[in-house]
């Protein structure tokens, strides 16, 4: 989700402190990681992508238009991510100016017309994994995430135990590229103790009281668990006594490496690994209450909070881009291959149905957990069939980026 402002001052002695060996950046499991594949794309027509014509593209174009509203507001030279190609027709602001300009006379909630857009002003390609077989390489994992709606308090007491922590104002990040060439689009976060930057608490240590009497409480939430789901989601909706709603978005990471704790107890032997999934941890923890705490703190990783007081409820929390997530619109992406903001169409199967699913999407967010050229985690919104699509999706299909066309095309 989105993140707070560099610490610039302190990334040498990040990088003397790190000594060669940088973590990747995680937030709520979502964030940049060094690139380890190669992007391959492949120019193919409208017509090689499956479902194109189906596809209520209107939606998507509502979707595009919230990207062009980031784009406006970023100086044009600035990176928005994308490796090859992919970084070259589309990686800054400024790439995409002709066509935010295009976007904004097209009727809105008009198929055809936003159809036709996309058609003359863009060329989609097909991804691929160039490291991974000839037969695999073009096959992508897509996964699913959503805002959940937790009960809680403003104060703690009977069952509202649990807190939702804000930003410490000790947590420090740091660009490395800033500084070292070589580290582009690296980062370390951690906190200064006697003038060295070292590692921020792990969630073991804040759990157990290392950030206690900072006065970080926003709420308190009645389940540990939801409070556990809730920063793996980056985002949720805190139902108070009386029926006021709080809204709460990623505020900050503490820089520890994600650990997915499904494939923790997966490799316990607690679940089969073909069966994991957001209700099957979740029926372990609440079945096992003793050992709970002790599984959920084998992911170190531990994300902050901020609250959104004026976010409409019919609209979804901001991603990585700062603009509000749409639902089955929009999606996490890894930003060391795709550009943010761009149009991808997905083309997978729903999980619930196993009947196709396939829709241009918006890359607005990343995820620290996405890694990889055909990779992508996306929203399916928020309440309960939100959460039952996201728990279960984890399945394979293929991706297209679409990107502005040039000036002879």
């Amino acid at each position: 989700m989105m993140l707070g402002p560099w610490a610039r001052g302190l990334a040498a002695l990040a990088v003397v402190a790190i000594a060669g060996c940088v973590p990747p950046k995680q937030e709520a499991g979502k964030g940049g990681t060094p690139a380890k594949h190669q992007l391959a794309m492949t120019a193919v027509p409208f017509t090689s992508l499956p479902g194109w014509q189906q596809d209520h593209t209107a939606e998507a174009l509502a979707g595009f238009l919230g990207s062009c509203g980031a784009f406006a507001a970023t100086p044009a030279d600035q990176s928005l991510g994308g490796a090859g190609d992919a970084a070259a027709k589309g990686g800054s602001p400024a790439a995409w100016r002709a066509a935010c300009a295009a976007a904004g006379k097209v009727p809105a909630g008009n198929d055809a017309a936003a159809r036709a857009f996309f058609e003359s002003t863009f060329q989609p390609y097909a991804l691929a994994d160039a490291e991974e077989p000839d037969a695999t390489r073009a096959q992508g994992l897509f996964t699913g995430y959503f805002e959940p709606e937790v009960a809680g308090n403003r104060s703690p007491g009977g069952q509202y135990k649990t807190p939702l922590l804000g930003r410490p104002g000790d947590l420090v990040q740091v660009d490395l590229g800033e500084f070292i060439t070589d580290l582009h689009g690296r980062s370390v976060t951690g906190r200064v103790q006697d003038g060295k930057l070292v590692p921020y608490y792990s969630r073991a240590d804040i759990e157990g009281g290392a950030l206690a009497r900072r006065r970080l409480e926003l709420v308190w939430l009645a389940d540990p668990i939801d409070a556990f789901i809730l920063q793996i989601q980056g985002s949720g909706r805190v139902a108070l006594p009386g029926g006021k709603e709080v809204r709460v978005s990623y505020a900050g990471q503490n820089g520890r490496p994600y650990v997915p704790i499904g494939r923790v107890l997966a490799d316990r032997g607690q679940i089969p690994l073909d069966q994991v999934s957001l209700q099957s941890i979740r029926a372990w923890l609440e079945a096992h209450p003793s050992e709970a705490a002790e599984v959920m703190n084998q992911n170190p990783s531990f994300v902050f909070f901020r609250e959104l007081p004026d976010q409409r409820a019919d609209i979804g929390p901001p991603g990585a881009l700062g603009v509000p997530l749409l639902p089955g619109r929009s999606a996490a992406v890894d930003r060391d291959y795709i550009p943010m903001g761009a149009p991808v169409f997905i083309a997978t199967t729903d999980p619930l149905t196993g009947a196709a699913w396939q829709r241009l999407m918006l890359a607005q967010d990343r995820g620290g957990a996405i890694r990889g050229p055909v990779r992508a985690d996306i929203f399916f919104g928020w309440g309960k069939e939100a959460e039952a699509r996201a728990g279960k999706m984890r399945q394979k299909g293929t991706a297209y980026l679409l990107l502005p066309r040039g000036p002879s095309a």
